[in-house]
């Protein structure tokens, strides 16, 4: 057999890398009619204390809407390589995070901020990311699949490889009364997985027993972690002094206030000098520069590292961060950041307060498990 010229190889090798990397060519339709659309209305309790859910007209929660979101979200199909899915930055066992300062995407790139906890999103009406530049979960969802460090993908080639799967047309027959398989898109993709995002609800720390559920159990908290409380809420009975967490991280269930703040991380000379503006990179307000929102401190004690760059590795890290007041610039809340003074004490009780927020069952529920596992 003749042998091609070294250069001439090159050519075909780099040739044939490029079509293996081209979208490929959209399948014929399929008739989905044959498969009945039955969906069943899924339907839930709200734990005590929580607000209501705020769920859009266009996109009712089914039973099978939710299982489709979930095999969606953790399928890496919908990167560019079939490396990456929602739930590599966003494990279940982990609190849907990944305990890492920054997330690699495809190819190992890192994003500039740490993955947040998928906990109890369906309640943040103040927009999503670290940087709210979502208004909606389906909107969110939208996002990663395009960013060329997160999953690089497009999601005119994701549709179709959604359109030409073994399982997935009958699934959003299933979901969503399509017709055929042509009719699938990003659109019914991102309501699926908002929908299974929605049911990712936790209710069941110790604190939510004591608080909200009133166990009257006199030994659910230590007496460490009832004077952690006091520290935390700013209850200045006895010798306990404040720490100021619930002017950001609410005291509700929710256990953030649902905005965003600078949180003196930062050591700045003017408001034009963060190294990441955040907020004010959406908003293109200067008064918004280096502010983040403030997440939940649910199950805080196993979504480590902390901050919007996984600066601090501890808890204790935390607390010493706040305690010493912090960097001060014009847009910090003077009244809620500033030395705190609290003793080596104060301290180990505050960080073991923020353990009773862990809630283990949330974690463990088998219906939040990657099907595909």
């Amino acid at each position: 057999m003749k042998k091609l010229p070294f250069a001439k190889l090159l050519l075909l090798t780099a040739m044939m890398a490029c079509q293996k990397d081209d979208p490929p060519k959209p399948a014929d339709g399929v008739d989905l009619t044959g498969i009945p659309y039955n969906p069943a209305a899924y339907n839930f309790t709200l734990p005590p204390g929580f607000p209501s859910m705020t769920i859009p007209a266009g996109n009712p929660m089914t039973a099978e809407g939710i299982d489709l979101g979930r095999r969606l979200f953790f399928d890496p199909i919908l990167s560019a390589d079939s490396t990456i899915a929602c739930g590599s930055c966003h494990d279940p066992k982990k609190s849907f995070n990944d305990n890492l300062a920054l997330s690699p995407g495809v190819g190992g790139q890192l994003g500039g901020r740490s993955s947040m906890a998928v906990i109890n999103v369906a309640f943040f009406e103040h927009g999503l990311f670290w940087d709210g530049r979502a208004a909606t979960l389906e909107d969110q969802a939208l996002q990663p699949v395009e960013n060329p460090v997160e999953m690089a993908e497009s999601w005119d080639h994701v549709e179709v490889k959604l359109r030409r799967h073994s399982s997935y047309p009958a699934r959003f027959r299933k979901a969503f009364g399509i017709k055929n398989s042509t009719e699938i898109t990003r659109d019914l993709a991102v309501k699926a997985i908002a929908q299974f995002e929605r049911t990712l609800i936790s209710a069941n720390s110790r604190f939510d027993r004591k608080i909200y559920q009133l166990e009257s159990d006199p030994f659910l908290f230590s007496e460490m972690e009832s004077d952690g409380y006091k520290l935390y809420f700013d209850d200045l009975s006895g010798s306990s002094s404040a720490a100021h967490c619930a002017h950001c991280h609410d005291g509700g269930p929710l256990l953030t206030s649902d905005a965003f703040f600078n949180n003196a991380i930062e050591d700045v000379q003017t408001l034009d000098d963060f190294p990441d503006y955040g907020l004010g990179k959406v908003t293109g307000k200067q008064s918004d520069n280096g502010k983040f929102r403030a997440p939940t401190l649910r199950n805080i004690a196993l979504t480590a590292p902390y901050m919007h760059d996984g600066r601090f590795q501890t808890l204790e890290e935390v607390v010493e961060h706040y305690n010493s007041g912090g960097h001060f610039i014009s847009n910090v809340n003077a009244q809620s950041i500033l030395p705190l003074h609290l003793t080596a004490y104060e301290k180990q009780a505050l960080v073991a307060f923020l353990h009773t927020f862990t809630d283990t069952s949330f974690v463990s529920n088998p219906n939040f498990q990657n099907p595909f596992k």
